[in-house]
C-alpha cells in the first residue's frame, strides 16, 4: 500500500512494526488520538497504579489498520468542545492559559470538589494541540506544595503563572498560603524550574534581592510574568480601599486590618510613598530570581478621576502583549470580572479598557449586579491567541462556594482600536460554532443557572439552599432546583422538530450535605435580597410539576417536560418544541411544589 494522506508507514522508524501480527501498519496515528476518550472503538485494558485507573493500548491495534482512518477521523470530528472544557469532576481555576510550541496549556491553582477552601490540591496541568481544543490531555501533577520550603506551615499554593526563560527553561511562579488564604499576603514569591513546560518542577528559589534576600516588598500575591523579547518582567499585588484618599488611609480600623494581613507594623506600612498595595511590576536577572531595580506601580493606587475608578484593581495580576501593546488583565474589587488596562509601556501608563468577562455576565448588555445569572465570586485568568482566534479563560464557582471553581473559556474580540468588547458566558466556549442539537449533554454545562436572586460569594460557603452544580459520588448535577429557577445553556443550532428528555430525581431524597466548616465573608452579607428577586415563573408553585421551554430569558413557551412521579432515582422525563430553526439559547424554567436535581438533557432523535 502506498503512502497517501490517509496513510503513511515509517518502516525506517526504531520502533517499527510497535504492534505485531498486523499487516500494512498505518503509522499517521503514532499517538492515539482517542487515547484520552473514555469510549473508543478499540479494545483496551485498564490497570490500576498509585490508585488511579490507567488505559493501556499495547495490544490494541485499531488506530494502525488502514481501513480504520474514516472512522477514527469521524470520530474526531463528531466530538465539541464546552464548558467547562476540562472533566468536570476537576477544578482549576485562577488559569493563565499559554502557547508552548503547537500545544496550549493551561496552569492554575487546583481546587478539591466540595473543597471547604482555597487550592487544596497539587497543581496539575492539561494541554491540548492548538488544532484540537475538544480534547485536552492531563499532564499530572507537576508540582506539590511540600516541594516548598514554607511548607507545611503554610499548606496551599494559590495562583500560578509559567513563562519560558531566555535559557529555555520554564519557570512557575507562585504564592503560598493557609486556610481561607491566611498568610497569602505574608511571604516571598516562590519559583520553581522544568525542562518542559508540563514538568515535573523542582524549587528554584525565592525572588530575591541583590544582596540574596527574599523579596518582600509591597504585597506578594498573584504572580504574573512575561518574556517580553528576553526581558523578564514580573507582576504582583493586591489592593482592598477603593478610596485612596489620606483621611481614609487614617482610618484606623482599616489600617489595622491591613496590618495583619499583611503581616506588616504600622511603621513599615507607611513608608510606602504610593501605597503598600496596588498592582506592582518588577524586572528579573536572567537567573529568574533576582531583581533588577526596584519594585514599582504599575497602576497608581490611588484610581480617583481615571477610567478605572469605577473597576479598580483587586488581585489577580496577569500580562499579555500584543502588537506593540502591552495589556494587563487583572480581577477588580467587584470580584466577579476581568478587567484590563493598554499602554504602549510595560511598567506605566495604562488606561482603562473595560471588563472582559463577568461570571455572572453583568455588565453585558447593561446587567445589573441583581439580575446576575449566576452565583458570582472571584475570578482570575487571561487571554491567549490560539492559532488566528483570541479567547479569554476565567472560572465559575461551584458546591455554593468559592472553593470548588472550574476553568471555561470564551472566544473574545479586538475592534480596530485594540479594545475588547465585554463577552457573555457560554456553554459552547472553545467550541467551533454554537452546540448541535443532537444527542446527551450534562446539566452542568449550563451556562446560566438562578433563581432571580443567586448570591455572590467571596472567601464563602453559603448554608442558604439555590441551585447550584454540585456532587455526590462520582455523579455530577444541578441540586436545589426550586420554582422560578432558570436554567440556560447557550448557544445551540436547530434546525426542526425536537423531543427533549431531562434527567431528573427529587432534591430532598437526595440532599447534598457539606461536609465541611460553613463560612460567610462579610461583603457576601445581604447579596441574595427577595426585594430584589428577578421572577422566571409567574404563577405561584402547584403539585404539577414540569420545565418550561424557551429561546430567551423571558420569553414565551415553546414547549414543556412534564416530570412526573420524580422520586428517589433518576428518571428520564420527555417534553418536546416544534419547528425552531436557526441559532438560540435554550432555557429550562422549572414550575412546582419540590425541589429537584437534574443530572443531563438529551436530543431524542
Amino acid at each position: 500500500m502506498g503512502n497517501s494522506s490517509k496513510y503513511f508507514s515509517n518502516k525506517e522508524c526504531e520502533y517499527y512494526p510497535c504492534h505485531k501480527n498486523i499487516e500494512d501498519m498505518n503509522c499517521l496515528f503514532c499517538y492515539c488520538p482517542m487515547y484520552t476518550r473514555a469510549k473508543c472503538p478499540g479494545n483496551p485494558e485498564y490497570k490500576m497504579t498509585d490508585g488511579r485507573k490507567v488505559k493501556v493500548c499495547t495490544n490494541c491495534t485499531f488506530p494502525h489498520n488502514p481501513e480504520n482512518y474514516d472512522v477514527i477521523m469521524g470520530i474526531l470530528k463528531d466530538k465539541q468542545a464546552y464548558n467547562p472544557y476540562l472533566p468536570l469532576n476537576e477544578y482549576i481555576p485562577d488559569g493563565e492559559p499559554h502557547v508552548f510550541g503547537d500545544r496550549i496549556y493551561i496552569f492554575g491553582s487546583h481546587d478539591k470538589e466540595g473543597g471547604h477552601t482555597f487550592c487544596m490540591e497539587d497543581y496539575v496541568t492539561y494541554s491540548a494541540n492548538i488544532n484540537d481544543l475538544t480534547n485536552w490531555r492531563y499532564e499530572g501533577v507537576i508540582y506539590k506544595a511540600s516541594q516548598d520550603p514554607q511548607y507545611p506551615k503554610l499548606k496551599y499554593m494559590f495562583a500560578p503563572d509559567v513563562v519560558e526563560g531566555n535559557d529555555g527553561k520554564y519557570y512557575l511562579y507562585y504564592g503560598m498560603g493557609g486556610i481561607y488564604g491566611f498568610g497569602g499576603y505574608v511571604g516571598p514569591i516562590s519559583v520553581a524550574v522544568a525542562d518542559n513546560p508540563a514538568g515535573p518542577y523542582v524549587f528554584h528559589g525565592f525572588v530575591r534581592n541583590k544582596d540574596g534576600s527574599p523579596m518582600e516588598k509591597y504585597v506578594c500575591f498573584d504572580p504574573a510574568v512575561i518574556n517580553d523579547n528576553g526581558v523578564i518582567r514580573l507582576y504582583y499585588g493586591t489592593q482592598y480601599g477603593i478610596d485612596g484618599s489620606e483621611e481614609a488611609m487614617r482610618n484606623r480600623e482599616f489600617e489595622e486590618t491591613c496590618l495583619v494581613m499583611f503581616g506588616v507594623t504600622e511603621e513599615e506600612f507607611r513608608s510606602y510613598k504610593d501605597n503598600m498595595m496596588g498592582p506592582i511590576t518588577v524586572t528579573l536577572e536572567d537567573d529568574m530570581l533576582t531583581i533588577k531595580e526596584e519594585p514599582k506601580h504599575c497602576i497608581p493606587y490611588d484610581v480617583r478621576g481615571t477610567g478605572f475608578a469605577a473597576h479598580p484593581f483587586f488581585e489577580g495580576s496577569s500580562i499579555r502583549k500584543v502588537g506593540d501593546k502591552y495589556y494587563f488583565i487583572y480581577s477588580s474589587w467587584q470580584n466577579h470580572e476581568l478587567c484590563y488596562g493598554v499602554s504602549d509601556k510595560p511598567d506605566e501608563g495604562f488606561v482603562f479598557g473595560g471588563t472582559i468577562v463577568s461570571n455572572g455576565d453583568i455588565g453585558f448588555n447593561g446587567r445589573k449586579e441583581n439580575e446576575r445569572l449566576n452565583m458570582t465570586g472571584t475570578t482570575h485568568g487571561s487571554i491567549v491567541k490560539i492559532k488566528d482566534k483570541w479567547y479569554v479563560f476565567y472560572h465559575r464557582l461551584t458546591h455554593k462556594s468559592d472553593y470548588s471553581r472550574q476553568s471555561c473559556a470564551e472566544k473574545i474580540y479586538f475592534d480596530e482600536n485594540g479594545f475588547i468588547k465585554q463577552v457573555e458566558v457560554t456553554s459552547a466556549g472553545l467550541n467551533d460554532g454554537p452546540l448541535r442539537s443532537q444527542g446527551k449533554y450534562p446539566a452542568v454545562i449550563a451556562c446560566n443557572i438562578t433563581n432571580g436572586m443567586m448570591p455572590h460569594g467571596s472567601n464563602s460557603v453559603y448554608e442558604e439552599e439555590f441551585p447550584n452544580v454540585t456532587h455526590k459520588d462520582d455523579e455530577r448535577f444541578i441540586a436545589e432546583i426550586e420554582h422560578g429557577t432558570l436554567i440556560g445553556f447557550k448557544y445551540l443550532k436547530f434546525d426542526g422538530d425536537y423531543s427533549l428528555k431531562v434527567v431528573v430525581r427529587d432534591d430532598e431524597l437526595n440532599k447534598v450535605k457539606f461536609d465541611g466548616p460553613l463560612r460567610l465573608d462579610e461583603r457576601c452579607v445581604g447579596s441574595m435580597d427577595e426585594k430584589h428577586r428577578i421572577y422566571y415563573a409567574s404563577s405561584n408553585p402547584t403539585d404539577e410539576c414540569f420545565f418550561e421551554i424557551r429561546l430567551s430569558e423571558f420569553g414565551e413557551a415553546i414547549g414543556r417536560i412534564p416530570l412526573y412521579d420524580v422520586g428517589k432515582e433518576w428518571k428520564e422525563c420527555l417534553g418536546g418544541f416544534y419547528d425552531v430553526n436557526g441559532v438560540y439559547p435554550l432555557y429550562l424554567v422549572y414550575h412546582g411544589n419540590k425541589k429537584i436535581q437534574l443530572k443531563e438533557i438529551i436530543f431524542e432523535d
